[in-house]
């Protein structure tokens, strides 16, 4: 479903179902360290009944699976979210899935332990579904927003990738970014309390081809308004570019977590 944000690219449409096989097999990057990040916070840990909002093909879910949780998944992209049954299913999983922008989700009071949002909550209109978060969410819940991204000034490889995207697509407005604190934001004043604010640099290993598919999976390149022929023109350049380097190689990402707690009065 193509997806329109004035925020994003100039409000050119983008639309992460239409590169689903790409972003199943190579943007399941998150090294184990941000999984054990959240487990060190009780974040999807057994017990608990979690929600991952924006799930994609249930990267989240389906790493964190192991832990204990009880996870359920939605996400816009109906074909975002038949990747993620068909990778559930052969990985022997028990995970539910729904098919449903966040803002229209429905779900009964005090259903979840757990909500989280994973490299999506920017795109959801936070009028809408801050409050819905906190009225799915039991007593003591929590809602945890994350995200990590490349560093293009600390690595070359990331920032000659950037170049060529935006020389095929220069309203992507996903390039350049940097380290910046995690802050408690103004929107989760009325209904959340801080619990932890984390930011930490995570190193990323990439094979030439890993690093290509995870770069067209992304919404300056496959997700994006771009018609195949130029698709395929910044694909011949990329891939001439990176057979230039070694057949594996590392790029430092920061990662964040946002972990709040339900607030339980005064809303």
């Amino acid at each position: 479903m193509e997806i329109v944000n004035k925020e994003f690219d100039n409000g050119k449409p983008f639309d992460f179902g239409k590169t689903s096989a790409d972003y199943a097999k190579y943007r399941d990057i998150y090294p184990p360290q941000f999984y054990g990040k959240l487990v060190e916070l009780g974040i999807g840990v057994a017990g608990q009944q979690a929600l991952d909002l924006g799930t994609g093909t249930g990267v989240l879910p389906r790493n964190m699976y192991r832990f204990g949780a009880t996870w359920t998944g939605t996400d816009i992209s109906g074909n975002q979210i038949r990747y993620a049954r068909g990778l559930t299913e052969k990985a022997g999983m028990k995970i539910a899935y729904t098919v449903s922008s966040a803002e229209e989700l429905s779900f009964p009071p005090a259903s979840f332990d757990v909500v989280t949002a994973c490299q999506c909550f920017m795109y959801f209109d936070k009028a809408v579904i801050v409050p819905k978060i906190h009225r799915w969410l039991k007593r003591g819940g929590h809602f945890a927003v994350l995200f990590m991204a490349w560093l293009p000034a600390e690595s070359e490889i990331a920032a000659k990738t950037e170049e060529l995207v935006l020389k095929y697509n220069p309203d992507w407005n996903g390039a350049r970014w940097q380290r910046s604190p995690v802050t408690f934001p103004d929107w989760a004043e009325p209904y959340f309390e801080l619990e932890h604010a984390l930011g930490f640099d995570i190193p990323v290993t990439f094979s030439r081809e890993g690093w290509h598919g995870r770069i067209k999976a992304c919404r300056g390149i496959g997700a994006s308004s771009l018609g195949a022929e130029q698709i395929a023109a910044w694909e011949r350049e990329h891939r001439a570019y990176l057979a230039t380097l070694p057949e594996t190689f590392s790029i430092l990402h920061y990662a964040t977590i946002l972990n709040l707690r339900k607030k339980e009065a005064g809303v």
